[in-house]
């Protein structure tokens, strides 16, 4: 699961970082804000954006399907990626939930990425031999 969320906080960092672009991009293209009008920043943009929203919806499913969130919850992560600043703030969000439940697992003696308990006769801090 840590490798999921790796995966998910990556590209919620490259999607939000490119929705603040974007924003400034279509500022600069319908208003006057900054004294100048252009489209080459939304236009260059935009398709980046979209690309990286389709690879951060995979990997909020991923994480979602592995984390087994309720409906409504993975649906609220992965419109985070559509609202400016949102997607850093569920990033945070969901790596501290994710982090907490590592921390439980391994408090309750099972191994943290498979949330399964060592098998009889295991000793969890040995590796098994090379094969």
């Amino acid at each position: 699961m840590s490798a999921a969320l790796t995966r998910f906080r990556v590209i919620a960092w490259i999607v939000g970082t490119f929705l603040l672009l974007l924003s400034v991009g279509i500022l600069l293209r319908y208003t006057d804000l900054f004294g100048f009008r252009t489209d080459v920043v939304s236009r260059t943009v935009s398709p980046i954006h979209g690309f990286g929203y389709m690879v951060y919806l995979a990997t909020g499913i991923d994480l979602a399907s592995r984390r087994k969130w309720r409906p409504l919850t993975a649906l609220g992560v992965l419109l985070a990626g559509t609202i400016p600043f949102l997607s850093f703030v569920a990033e945070r969000r969901v790596t501290a939930d994710v982090r907490a439940e590592l921390v439980r697992r391994v408090d309750r003696g099972v191994d943290p990425e498979s949330g399964r308990a060592p098998g009889p006769g295991t000793d969890p801090g040995r590796r098994s031999p090379a094969r």
